[in-house]
Protein backbone atom coordinates (compact mmCIF):
# COMPACT_ATOMS: atom_id res chain seq x y z
CA UNK A 1 0.00 0.00 0.00
CA UNK A 2 1.03 3.56 -1.18
CA UNK A 3 0.34 6.16 1.08
CA UNK A 4 -0.40 9.57 -1.14
CA UNK A 5 2.04 12.39 0.32
CA UNK A 6 -0.84 14.74 1.95
CA UNK A 7 -2.31 11.36 3.73
CA UNK A 8 1.46 10.89 5.03
CA UNK A 9 1.57 14.82 6.03
CA UNK A 10 -1.57 14.49 8.11
CA UNK A 11 -0.86 11.47 10.00
CA UNK A 12 2.62 12.57 10.54
CA UNK A 13 1.21 15.22 12.18
CA UNK A 14 -1.36 13.37 13.84
CA UNK A 15 1.10 10.73 15.15
CA UNK A 16 3.33 12.99 16.54
CA UNK A 17 0.17 15.36 18.69
CA UNK A 18 -0.09 12.26 20.21
CA UNK A 19 3.28 12.47 21.74
CA UNK A 20 2.99 15.79 22.42
CA UNK A 21 -0.38 15.55 23.70
CA UNK A 22 1.07 12.88 26.12
CA UNK A 23 4.06 15.32 27.10
CA UNK A 24 1.40 17.74 27.73
CA UNK A 25 -0.14 15.68 30.34
CA UNK A 26 2.83 14.68 32.38
CA UNK A 27 4.10 18.30 32.23
CA UNK A 28 1.12 19.85 33.52
CA UNK A 29 0.33 16.61 35.90
CA UNK A 30 3.97 15.71 38.01
CA UNK A 31 4.05 16.71 41.19
CA UNK A 32 8.63 17.24 40.91
CA UNK A 33 9.50 20.51 39.09
CA UNK A 34 12.62 18.47 36.97
CA UNK A 35 9.72 17.49 35.26
CA UNK A 36 6.77 19.71 35.80
CA UNK A 37 8.76 23.16 35.39
CA UNK A 38 12.20 21.97 33.25
CA UNK A 39 10.29 19.03 31.42
CA UNK A 40 12.84 16.26 31.97
CA UNK A 41 10.92 13.62 30.31
CA UNK A 42 9.46 12.60 27.04
CA UNK A 43 6.61 9.94 24.98
CA UNK A 44 7.07 8.27 22.31
CA UNK A 45 5.63 5.34 20.03
CA UNK A 46 7.48 2.08 18.99
CA UNK A 47 7.37 -0.74 16.83
CA UNK A 48 5.21 -3.51 18.05
CA UNK A 49 8.14 -6.15 17.14
CA UNK A 50 11.43 -4.32 17.37
CA UNK A 51 10.89 -1.73 19.28
CA UNK A 52 12.33 0.91 17.15
CA UNK A 53 11.24 3.92 17.37
CA UNK A 54 8.48 4.98 14.99
CA UNK A 55 7.37 8.63 16.99
CA UNK A 56 8.58 11.41 19.09
CA UNK A 57 6.85 14.28 20.62
CA UNK A 58 8.84 18.01 20.07
CA UNK A 59 8.82 18.98 24.19
CA UNK A 60 10.80 16.13 25.42
CA UNK A 61 14.37 15.40 25.54
CA UNK A 62 15.57 13.60 22.26
CA UNK A 63 18.31 11.67 24.20
CA UNK A 64 15.07 9.41 26.28
CA UNK A 65 13.74 8.83 22.77
CA UNK A 66 17.02 7.41 21.68
CA UNK A 67 17.00 5.29 24.89
CA UNK A 68 13.49 4.32 25.28
CA UNK A 69 13.98 2.41 22.09
CA UNK A 70 16.16 -0.29 24.25
CA UNK A 71 14.15 -0.32 27.17
CA UNK A 72 10.77 -1.18 24.73
CA UNK A 73 12.93 -3.74 23.30
CA UNK A 74 13.64 -5.26 26.91
CA UNK A 75 10.32 -5.21 27.58
CA UNK A 76 9.88 -7.29 24.57
CA UNK A 77 12.57 -10.00 25.09
CA UNK A 78 11.52 -10.12 28.42
CA UNK A 79 7.83 -10.79 28.33
CA UNK A 80 7.16 -13.72 25.67
CA UNK A 81 5.24 -16.60 25.25
CA UNK A 82 3.01 -17.27 28.23
CA UNK A 83 4.25 -14.40 29.84
CA UNK A 84 3.12 -12.16 26.94
CA UNK A 85 1.70 -8.43 27.07
CA UNK A 86 -2.05 -8.44 27.51
CA UNK A 87 -4.42 -5.71 26.92
CA UNK A 88 -4.45 -3.24 30.04
CA UNK A 89 -0.85 -4.32 30.90
CA UNK A 90 2.01 -1.62 32.33
CA UNK A 91 5.52 -1.87 32.85
CA UNK A 92 8.00 -0.11 34.36
CA UNK A 93 11.83 -0.17 35.63
CA UNK A 94 14.67 2.30 35.57
CA UNK A 95 17.48 -0.19 34.67
CA UNK A 96 20.15 1.93 33.13
CA UNK A 97 22.27 -1.12 31.83
CA UNK A 98 18.57 -2.02 29.99
CA UNK A 99 16.92 1.52 28.81
CA UNK A 100 19.74 3.66 29.35
CA UNK A 101 20.52 7.05 30.98
CA UNK A 102 20.71 6.45 34.93
CA UNK A 103 18.64 5.54 37.90
CA UNK A 104 16.51 8.40 38.17
CA UNK A 105 14.72 8.09 35.05
CA UNK A 106 11.18 6.23 35.79
CA UNK A 107 10.35 4.15 32.54
CA UNK A 108 6.90 3.16 31.51
CA UNK A 109 5.60 1.43 28.86
CA UNK A 110 2.38 -0.14 27.64
CA UNK A 111 1.27 -1.87 24.87
CA UNK A 112 -1.31 -0.68 22.60
CA UNK A 113 -3.44 -3.25 20.82
CA UNK A 114 -6.18 -2.99 18.36
CA UNK A 115 -8.72 -5.40 17.75
CA UNK A 116 -6.86 -7.95 19.88
CA UNK A 117 -3.89 -7.91 18.16
CA UNK A 118 -0.69 -5.78 19.41
CA UNK A 119 -0.07 -2.86 17.21
CA UNK A 120 2.47 -0.49 18.74
CA UNK A 121 3.92 0.36 22.30
CA UNK A 122 3.50 4.12 24.33
CA UNK A 123 6.02 5.01 26.29
CA UNK A 124 6.49 7.94 29.13
CA UNK A 125 10.18 8.32 30.77
CA UNK A 126 10.62 11.20 33.14
CA UNK A 127 13.27 12.49 35.82
CA UNK A 128 12.08 11.26 39.34
CA UNK A 129 13.15 13.61 42.09
CA UNK A 130 14.80 10.73 43.95
CA UNK A 131 14.93 6.91 43.82
CA UNK A 132 16.93 6.25 47.30
CA UNK A 133 20.76 5.73 47.00
CA UNK A 134 23.62 7.61 48.86
CA UNK A 135 23.06 11.04 47.35
CA UNK A 136 19.14 12.72 47.95
CA UNK A 137 18.44 13.33 44.05
CA UNK A 138 20.64 10.89 43.16
CA UNK A 139 23.42 12.76 41.80
CA UNK A 140 26.81 10.69 43.43
CA UNK A 141 29.93 12.00 42.15
CA UNK A 142 31.93 9.72 44.63
CA UNK A 143 29.27 6.57 43.13
CA UNK A 144 31.55 3.56 42.78
CA UNK A 145 28.49 1.01 42.27
CA UNK A 146 24.99 1.54 40.96
CA UNK A 147 23.80 0.73 44.34
CA UNK A 148 24.95 3.85 45.69
CA UNK A 149 22.96 5.68 43.29
CA UNK A 150 19.75 4.90 43.84
CA UNK A 151 16.95 1.55 43.71
CA UNK A 152 17.41 -0.23 40.97
CA UNK A 153 14.11 -1.60 39.30
CA UNK A 154 14.21 -4.54 36.47
CA UNK A 155 11.60 -4.29 33.98
CA UNK A 156 8.23 -5.38 35.90
CA UNK A 157 4.47 -5.54 35.30
CA UNK A 158 2.72 -2.43 37.07
CA UNK A 159 -0.70 -3.49 35.82
CA UNK A 160 -1.38 -6.60 34.77
CA UNK A 161 -4.41 -6.67 32.24
CA UNK A 162 -6.13 -3.54 33.99
CA UNK A 163 -5.19 -4.48 37.34
CA UNK A 164 -2.59 -2.36 39.62
CA UNK A 165 0.39 -4.52 41.23
CA UNK A 166 0.24 -2.39 44.36
CA UNK A 167 3.07 -4.24 45.78
CA UNK A 168 5.39 -2.78 43.27
CA UNK A 169 3.93 0.54 43.99
CA UNK A 170 4.88 0.01 47.97
CA UNK A 171 8.34 -0.87 47.05
CA UNK A 172 8.83 2.04 44.57
CA UNK A 173 7.57 4.49 47.41
CA UNK A 174 9.65 3.01 50.04
CA UNK A 175 12.33 3.56 48.30
CA UNK A 176 12.64 7.59 47.79
CA UNK A 177 12.73 10.18 50.75
CA UNK A 178 9.99 11.68 48.81
CA UNK A 179 7.83 9.95 48.37
CA UNK A 180 4.35 12.11 47.50
CA UNK A 181 6.52 13.47 44.71
CA UNK A 182 6.86 10.23 43.42
CA UNK A 183 3.88 9.00 43.71
CA UNK A 184 2.42 12.08 41.89
CA UNK A 185 4.89 11.32 38.94
CA UNK A 186 3.50 7.58 38.95
CA UNK A 187 0.20 8.83 38.23
CA UNK A 188 1.20 11.55 36.18
CA UNK A 189 2.81 9.26 33.47
CA UNK A 190 0.15 6.76 33.79
CA UNK A 191 -2.44 9.92 32.90
CA UNK A 192 -0.61 10.25 29.81
CA UNK A 193 -0.32 6.88 28.78
CA UNK A 194 -3.73 6.84 29.18
CA UNK A 195 -4.08 9.91 26.75
CA UNK A 196 -2.00 8.53 24.65
CA UNK A 197 -3.87 4.65 24.31
CA UNK A 198 -7.20 6.71 23.69
CA UNK A 199 -5.83 8.64 21.24
CA UNK A 200 -4.08 5.72 19.22
CA UNK A 201 -7.10 4.04 19.70
CA UNK A 202 -9.27 6.98 17.57
CA UNK A 203 -6.54 7.69 15.12
CA UNK A 204 -7.09 3.67 13.84
CA UNK A 205 -10.91 3.96 13.84
CA UNK A 206 -10.46 6.67 11.71
CA UNK A 207 -7.45 5.94 9.29
CA UNK A 208 -7.57 1.69 9.89
CA UNK A 209 -4.52 -0.17 11.31
CA UNK A 210 -3.21 -1.62 7.85
CA UNK A 211 -2.96 2.72 6.98
CA UNK A 212 -1.17 3.77 10.32
CA UNK A 213 1.39 1.13 9.46
CA UNK A 214 1.98 2.18 6.04
CA UNK A 215 2.47 5.68 7.78
CA UNK A 216 5.03 4.16 10.17
CA UNK A 217 6.66 2.40 7.92
CA UNK A 218 7.10 5.19 4.79
CA UNK A 219 8.55 7.75 7.68
CA UNK A 220 11.21 5.30 8.59
CA UNK A 221 12.00 4.51 5.03
CA UNK A 222 12.29 8.26 4.11
CA UNK A 223 14.36 9.13 7.27
CA UNK A 224 17.03 6.24 6.22
CA UNK A 225 16.86 7.96 2.75
CA UNK A 226 16.94 11.00 3.98
CA UNK A 227 20.38 10.63 6.14
CA UNK A 228 21.90 8.39 3.27
CA UNK A 229 21.35 11.37 0.38
CA UNK A 230 23.02 13.51 3.67
CA UNK A 231 26.03 11.13 3.78
CA UNK A 232 26.36 11.15 0.01
CA UNK A 233 27.32 15.13 -0.73
CA UNK A 234 29.66 14.21 2.36
CA UNK A 235 33.24 14.10 0.86
CA UNK A 236 34.79 10.13 1.33
CA UNK A 237 37.52 9.81 4.67
CA UNK A 238 38.24 8.99 7.81
CA UNK A 239 38.51 12.14 10.19
CA UNK A 240 39.62 11.59 13.96
CA UNK A 241 38.75 13.87 17.22
CA UNK A 242 38.66 13.30 20.66
CA UNK A 243 38.03 15.29 23.91
CA UNK A 244 38.47 14.50 27.28
CA UNK A 245 36.01 14.15 30.70
CA UNK A 246 37.17 16.17 33.36
CA UNK A 247 37.78 13.13 35.87
CA UNK A 248 35.18 10.20 36.98
CA UNK A 249 34.91 11.91 40.27
CA UNK A 250 36.94 9.70 42.18
CA UNK A 251 40.19 9.91 40.82
CA UNK A 252 41.59 13.50 39.21
CA UNK A 253 42.79 11.69 36.00
CA UNK A 254 41.60 12.67 32.63
CA UNK A 255 39.17 10.22 30.89
CA UNK A 256 39.67 10.37 26.43
CA UNK A 257 36.63 10.36 24.44
CA UNK A 258 37.34 9.64 20.96
CA UNK A 259 35.76 9.01 17.60
CA UNK A 260 37.06 8.26 14.09
CA UNK A 261 34.31 9.15 11.34
CA UNK A 262 34.56 7.33 8.34
CA UNK A 263 32.54 8.52 5.00
CA UNK A 264 32.33 5.87 2.61
CA UNK A 265 29.34 6.93 -0.04
CA UNK A 266 26.01 6.13 1.96
CA UNK A 267 27.78 5.04 4.87
CA UNK A 268 28.67 6.39 8.15
CA UNK A 269 30.70 4.43 10.65
CA UNK A 270 31.35 5.86 14.05
CA UNK A 271 34.52 4.36 15.62
CA UNK A 272 34.62 5.41 19.47
CA UNK A 273 38.03 2.89 19.56
CA UNK A 274 40.48 4.69 21.94
CA UNK A 275 37.99 6.05 24.40
CA UNK A 276 38.82 5.61 27.77
CA UNK A 277 38.01 2.37 29.81
CA UNK A 278 35.21 1.80 31.93
CA UNK A 279 36.14 4.14 34.79
CA UNK A 280 35.85 3.49 38.82
CA UNK A 281 32.89 6.61 38.55
CA UNK A 282 29.92 7.62 37.42
CA UNK A 283 30.33 9.06 33.78
CA UNK A 284 30.09 5.52 32.66
CA UNK A 285 27.36 4.89 30.46
CA UNK A 286 25.87 2.12 29.19
CA UNK A 287 25.80 0.89 24.93
CA UNK A 288 22.04 1.90 24.73
CA UNK A 289 22.93 5.78 25.93
CA UNK A 290 25.93 6.07 23.70
CA UNK A 291 24.18 5.15 20.66
CA UNK A 292 20.72 7.35 21.54
CA UNK A 293 23.96 10.03 21.90
CA UNK A 294 24.98 9.35 18.42
CA UNK A 295 21.03 9.85 17.52
CA UNK A 296 20.85 13.09 18.79
CA UNK A 297 24.14 14.41 17.53
CA UNK A 298 23.22 12.90 14.15
CA UNK A 299 19.84 14.80 14.54
CA UNK A 300 21.69 18.30 15.63
CA UNK A 301 23.88 17.91 12.69
CA UNK A 302 21.20 16.83 10.27
CA UNK A 303 18.29 18.89 11.61
CA UNK A 304 16.36 18.37 8.45
CA UNK A 305 16.19 14.24 8.58
CA UNK A 306 13.39 13.17 10.09
CA UNK A 307 12.91 11.96 13.64
CA UNK A 308 12.52 8.07 14.22
CA UNK A 309 15.10 5.14 13.98
CA UNK A 310 15.83 5.51 9.90
CA UNK A 311 17.75 7.75 11.14
CA UNK A 312 20.23 5.09 12.47
CA UNK A 313 19.89 2.67 9.31
CA UNK A 314 22.84 3.97 7.86
CA UNK A 315 25.26 4.42 10.13
CA UNK A 316 27.72 1.61 11.74
CA UNK A 317 28.09 2.76 15.43
CA UNK A 318 31.54 1.01 17.01
CA UNK A 319 32.10 0.57 20.74
CA UNK A 320 35.08 -1.19 22.21
CA UNK A 321 33.42 -3.77 24.85
CA UNK A 322 35.73 -2.18 28.07
CA UNK A 323 35.04 1.05 27.38
CA UNK A 324 32.91 3.56 29.56
CA UNK A 325 30.86 3.87 26.68
CA UNK A 326 29.48 0.00 27.04
CA UNK A 327 29.28 0.07 30.71
CA UNK A 328 28.24 -3.16 32.01
CA UNK A 329 26.77 -3.62 36.28
CA UNK A 330 27.41 -2.82 38.36
CA UNK A 331 29.38 0.43 37.05
CA UNK A 332 27.72 3.37 37.87
CA UNK A 333 25.95 5.80 35.53
CA UNK A 334 24.63 8.73 37.12
CA UNK A 335 26.64 10.82 35.74
CA UNK A 336 25.81 9.69 31.73
CA UNK A 337 24.50 13.38 30.68
CA UNK A 338 28.37 14.50 30.90
CA UNK A 339 29.39 11.91 29.07
CA UNK A 340 26.90 12.03 26.08
CA UNK A 341 27.49 16.02 26.04
CA UNK A 342 31.29 15.23 25.58
CA UNK A 343 30.39 12.28 22.63
CA UNK A 344 28.05 14.93 20.90
CA UNK A 345 31.31 17.76 21.56
CA UNK A 346 33.42 15.38 19.78
CA UNK A 347 31.37 14.88 16.41
CA UNK A 348 30.40 18.75 15.94
CA UNK A 349 34.75 18.83 15.59
CA UNK A 350 34.63 16.29 13.48
CA UNK A 351 32.31 17.09 11.16
CA UNK A 352 33.07 20.99 11.70
CA UNK A 353 35.76 19.07 9.74
CA UNK A 354 34.19 17.24 7.20
CA UNK A 355 31.89 20.24 5.87
CA UNK A 356 32.85 23.39 7.21
CA UNK A 357 30.44 25.91 6.24
CA UNK A 358 28.67 23.95 8.82
CA UNK A 359 30.64 24.01 11.95
CA UNK A 360 29.40 24.33 15.18
CA UNK A 361 31.70 25.29 18.35
CA UNK A 362 30.99 23.22 21.17
CA UNK A 363 28.51 23.97 23.47
CA UNK A 364 29.18 24.32 27.30
CA UNK A 365 28.98 21.07 27.80
CA UNK A 366 28.39 20.16 31.13
CA UNK A 367 24.47 20.59 32.81
CA UNK A 368 25.67 21.53 36.89
CA UNK A 369 23.91 18.95 38.17
CA UNK A 370 23.26 20.51 41.58
CA UNK A 371 21.44 18.85 44.64
CA UNK A 372 21.21 20.81 48.16
CA UNK A 373 18.97 18.59 50.53
CA UNK A 374 17.72 19.32 54.34
CA UNK A 375 14.94 18.81 57.00
CA UNK A 376 12.40 21.79 57.37
CA UNK A 377 11.59 21.29 61.41
CA UNK A 378 8.03 20.19 61.87
CA UNK A 379 7.50 21.25 65.88
CA UNK A 380 7.74 17.78 67.13
CA UNK A 381 9.78 14.73 67.41
CA UNK A 382 9.87 13.67 64.16
CA UNK A 383 13.36 14.35 62.63
CA UNK A 384 11.38 16.90 60.26
CA UNK A 385 10.50 17.29 56.55
CA UNK A 386 12.63 15.99 54.49
CA UNK A 387 13.36 18.66 51.43
CA UNK A 388 15.44 17.56 48.04
CA UNK A 389 15.91 20.42 45.80
CA UNK A 390 17.86 19.21 42.58
CA UNK A 391 18.23 21.23 39.80
CA UNK A 392 20.19 21.66 36.19
CA UNK A 393 21.54 25.16 35.07
CA UNK A 394 22.65 26.63 31.70
CA UNK A 395 25.41 28.18 29.65
CA UNK A 396 27.25 28.72 26.64
CA UNK A 397 26.39 27.29 23.14
CA UNK A 398 29.04 27.33 19.90
CA UNK A 399 29.45 30.19 17.39
CA UNK A 400 27.92 28.84 13.70
CA UNK A 401 28.18 30.17 10.39
CA UNK A 402 25.48 32.79 10.78
CA UNK A 403 25.98 33.89 13.90
CA UNK A 404 26.93 34.42 17.15
CA UNK A 405 26.09 31.35 19.68
CA UNK A 406 23.31 31.26 21.99
CA UNK A 407 23.73 32.51 25.63
CA UNK A 408 22.45 30.61 28.26
CA UNK A 409 20.78 27.51 26.90
CA UNK A 410 20.13 24.38 27.74
CA UNK A 411 21.81 21.73 26.11
CA UNK A 412 22.30 19.74 23.12
CA UNK A 413 20.86 16.61 24.59
CA UNK A 414 17.78 18.41 26.01
CA UNK A 415 14.75 20.44 25.36
CA UNK A 416 14.27 20.99 28.64
CA UNK A 417 13.90 24.23 30.46
CA UNK A 418 16.44 25.88 33.08
CA UNK A 419 13.57 25.45 36.06
CA UNK A 420 12.79 29.51 36.88
CA UNK A 421 13.84 31.35 39.79
CA UNK A 422 10.47 31.73 41.07
CA UNK A 423 9.65 28.03 41.20
CA UNK A 424 12.97 26.94 43.00
CA UNK A 425 12.47 29.59 45.54
CA UNK A 426 8.80 28.68 46.14
CA UNK A 427 9.30 25.28 46.81
CA UNK A 428 12.82 25.32 48.69
CA UNK A 429 14.63 27.03 51.45
CA UNK A 430 17.17 28.53 49.15
CA UNK A 431 17.39 32.58 47.80
CA UNK A 432 18.93 33.08 44.58
CA UNK A 433 21.35 36.03 44.79
CA UNK A 434 22.16 36.56 41.94
CA UNK A 435 21.30 34.61 38.51
CA UNK A 436 23.15 36.43 35.71
CA UNK A 437 25.13 36.26 32.32
CA UNK A 438 28.54 35.88 32.72
CA UNK A 439 31.10 38.45 30.87
CA UNK A 440 34.21 37.14 29.02
CA UNK A 441 32.83 33.24 28.82
CA UNK A 442 32.31 32.99 25.27
CA UNK A 443 34.99 31.71 22.99
CA UNK A 444 36.28 34.55 20.98
CA UNK A 445 35.20 34.19 16.89
CA UNK A 446 34.43 35.92 13.82
CA UNK A 447 31.35 34.42 15.71
CA UNK A 448 31.90 34.57 19.40
CA UNK A 449 30.59 31.64 21.45
CA UNK A 450 27.33 32.78 23.56
CA UNK A 451 27.93 33.38 26.97
CA UNK A 452 27.58 30.81 30.37
CA UNK A 453 25.95 32.36 33.19
CA UNK A 454 26.30 32.87 37.05
CA UNK A 455 23.90 31.38 39.47
CA UNK A 456 24.84 32.13 43.03
CA UNK A 457 22.69 30.52 46.10
CA UNK A 458 21.80 31.48 49.85
CA UNK A 459 20.84 28.38 51.98
CA UNK A 460 18.12 29.81 54.43
CA UNK A 461 17.39 26.71 56.24
CA UNK A 462 19.20 25.66 59.30
CA UNK A 463 21.78 23.58 57.56
CA UNK A 464 21.89 21.48 54.76
CA UNK A 465 24.05 19.43 52.39
CA UNK A 466 25.85 19.99 49.19
CA UNK A 467 25.82 17.70 46.15
CA UNK A 468 27.30 18.86 42.53
CA UNK A 469 28.09 16.99 39.59
CA UNK A 470 29.72 19.08 36.69
CA UNK A 471 32.47 18.79 34.07
CA UNK A 472 34.41 21.49 32.13
CA UNK A 473 36.61 22.60 34.82
CA UNK A 474 39.40 21.20 33.28
CA UNK A 475 38.82 21.24 29.33
CA UNK A 476 37.15 24.41 27.85
CA UNK A 477 34.67 23.65 25.11
CA UNK A 478 36.27 24.13 22.37
CA UNK A 479 35.81 26.62 19.27
CA UNK A 480 36.47 25.55 15.53
CA UNK A 481 37.49 26.99 12.08
CA UNK A 482 40.02 29.03 14.66
CA UNK A 483 37.66 30.23 16.99
CA UNK A 484 38.75 30.26 20.48
CA UNK A 485 37.53 28.51 23.39
CA UNK A 486 34.73 29.02 26.06
CA UNK A 487 35.55 29.61 29.58
CA UNK A 488 35.66 26.86 31.70
CA UNK A 489 33.30 25.65 34.13
CA UNK A 490 33.88 27.72 37.73
CA UNK A 491 32.44 25.60 41.55
CA UNK A 492 32.66 27.26 44.50
CA UNK A 493 30.76 26.80 47.64
CA UNK A 494 31.33 29.19 51.11
CA UNK A 495 31.14 27.92 54.71
CA UNK A 496 32.24 29.94 57.66
CA UNK A 497 36.17 29.89 56.90
CA UNK A 498 35.37 31.26 53.93
CA UNK A 499 35.44 30.18 50.05
CA UNK A 500 36.10 26.76 48.52
CA UNK A 501 36.80 25.37 45.33
CA UNK A 502 36.44 21.59 44.58
CA UNK A 503 39.41 19.59 44.73
CA UNK A 504 37.97 17.46 41.51
CA UNK A 505 37.36 20.84 39.99
CA UNK A 506 33.39 20.76 39.22
CA UNK A 507 32.32 17.55 41.85
CA UNK A 508 30.92 18.14 45.51
CA UNK A 509 30.16 15.63 47.81
CA UNK A 510 28.22 16.30 50.83
CA UNK A 511 29.83 19.37 51.73
CA UNK A 512 27.84 20.87 55.07
CA UNK A 513 26.31 24.12 54.79
CA UNK A 514 24.81 26.35 57.19
CA UNK A 515 22.13 28.84 57.19
CA UNK A 516 23.33 32.17 54.96
CA UNK A 517 26.10 30.13 53.29
CA UNK A 518 26.15 29.69 49.70
CA UNK A 519 27.21 27.83 46.27
CA UNK A 520 28.04 29.51 43.30
CA UNK A 521 28.39 28.40 39.82
CA UNK A 522 29.88 30.09 36.78
CA UNK A 523 28.77 27.51 33.53
CA UNK A 524 31.42 27.52 30.85
CA UNK A 525 30.48 29.65 27.69
CA UNK A 526 30.78 28.35 24.03
CA UNK A 527 33.16 27.82 21.80
CA UNK A 528 33.62 30.72 19.09
CA UNK A 529 33.32 29.80 15.24
CA UNK A 530 36.46 31.36 12.78
CA UNK A 531 39.15 33.86 13.28
CA UNK A 532 38.09 36.33 15.70
CA UNK A 533 40.18 38.60 13.99
CA UNK A 534 37.36 38.98 11.37
CA UNK A 535 34.45 39.57 13.72
CA UNK A 536 33.04 43.14 12.95
CA UNK A 537 34.38 45.66 15.05
CA UNK A 538 30.33 46.64 15.38
CA UNK A 539 29.78 43.49 17.17
CA UNK A 540 32.58 43.87 19.36
CA UNK A 541 31.50 47.47 20.10
CA UNK A 542 28.22 46.48 21.00
CA UNK A 543 29.65 43.36 23.37
CA UNK A 544 31.49 46.12 25.19
CA UNK A 545 28.79 48.13 25.85
CA UNK A 546 26.45 45.58 26.36
CA UNK A 547 28.88 44.06 29.41
CA UNK A 548 29.51 41.07 27.59
CA UNK A 549 33.21 40.99 26.98
CA UNK A 550 35.52 43.40 29.36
Amino acid sequence: MALDPVTLAVLKGRLEQVADEMDATLFRSAFNPTIAEAHDACHGLYDATTGATLIQGKSGLPIFVGVMAFGVKAVIDKFTGPNAPVEGDIFIFNDPYLGGTHLSDLRLIRPCFHNGTLFCWLASVGHWHDVGGAVPGNYNPAATEYFQEGVLIPPVRLYSAGRLNQDIVDIILAASRLPVSAFGDLNAHLSALDLGTARVAALLAEYTAPVVSEAFTELTARAAAQLRAEITDLPDGRWEEEDFLDNDGRTDTPLRIACAVTVQGDRLTLDFTGSADACAGPVNISRATTIASVYVALKHLFPDVAANSGVLDPVTIILPPTSLLDAQRPKPTGGYTETILRIIDVLFCAFARIRPHHAIGNAYGTINALSIAGNRPNGDSSGGSRWVMFSFFGGGHGGNPEGDGLSHGNPPIATAIIPPVEIMEAAYPIRFTQWALRPNSGGPGTHRGGMGAIYEIELRDTAAELFVFAERARYAPRGVLGGGPGAMNVVRYQQADGWHTPVLGSKVVGVKLAEGNRIRLESPGGGGWGDPAARDPRATARDRKMGYVG
